[in-house]
């Protein structure tokens, strides 16, 4: 099939009701890799429904979503994100092994995009910087865990499959167990939630800056959240799968959107403040 057939544009992921959000909505830079290198007809079809669920959950909880395409040729200028008061890392394919320190090639790379990669780290980077709100999922959590860490993650490509193995569906629904007094288990008011998993090479989310927040029964660690930083979670898995949980995907993105919205709501306070 022709590459160009296959290229996903910013218009397909939309949302319905973005142009309607009230003045003074809080924004949230989605960054996303619309075009991966490897597309195909399947691949395309499953960034745009998830991409487009993502931004219309936003657009639901009364945030401003402001797509930020990460393998664009042109990449945007990242003042663009800056400016955000909330940074949503999408995923999209899997993080380059290079990125995170890899010096041989990893079984079942697909999607690579260093430059995307690269990118997108640089935009993590400012967000911690600032201290705001953060929600990276799938691709987004490795490399949050790359911004945090800071070094070559262990055990690349050595954890357990979180997917479907041959003649089975790709993406699978898995229970984790969520940390006691983490954020998420004071989100979700209980101690396991049902996921949707689709990870070829899940990673261990924890280090000297993240504390596991969701663990799977294997024991590796699902979803981490920083340490000191106000609101920073990263999730291994897809709340924004439409075909997982809805009530789960909205508590997720609603407690994200408060989040900027309270951050929105303090740099107003402090302008005002310094006027």
């Amino acid at each position: 099939m022709n590459q160009q057939t296959v290229r996903l544009s910013a218009h397909e992921v939309t949302p319905v009701g973005l142009w309607s959000l009230r003045a003074g909505a809080p924004t949230v830079a989605v960054v996303v890799p619309l075009n991966v290198p490897g597309r195909t007809a399947q691949s395309r079809n499953l960034t745009r429904r998830f991409t487009r669920t993502a931004l219309q959950t936003l657009v639901n909880t009364g945030a401003r979503p402001t797509l930020i395409d990460s393998s664009a040729p042109e990449r945007p200028n990242p003042a663009l994100a800056e400016g955000a008061d909330g940074v949503l890392v999408l995923g999209g394919g899997v993080a380059a092994s290079s990125v995170h320190g890899a010096e041989a090639p990893v079984l079942e790379e697909h999607g690579v995009d260093r430059r995307a990669d690269l990118y997108a780290l640089d935009l993590l980077h400012r967000a911690l910087d600032r201290d705001a709100p953060v929600l990276a999922v799938g691709r987004g959590s490795h490399l949050l865990h790359l911004a945090c860490v800071g070094a070559r993650v262990p055990g690349v490509g050595t954890a357990p499959r979180h997917r479907g193995e041959p003649g089975q569906p790709v993406r699978l629904d898995e229970e984790v167990s969520l940390e006691p007094g983490s954020r998420l288990a004071t989100l979700f008011g209980t101690g396991r939630i049902t996921v949707r998993s689709h990870e070829h090479r899940p990673l261990d989310l924890v280090g000297p800056e993240l504390r596991a927040a969701a663990v799977a029964d294997d024991g590796v660690v699902r979803a981490a959240e920083h340490r000191d930083r106000t609101w920073v979670v990263g999730v291994q898995w897809h709340p924004e799968d439409a075909h997982g949980s809805g009530p789960d995907r909205r508590k997720l993105f609603s407690a994200f959107a408060d989040q900027a919205r309270s951050s929105r709501r303090g740099a107003s306070e402090a302008a005002l403040a310094a006027a």
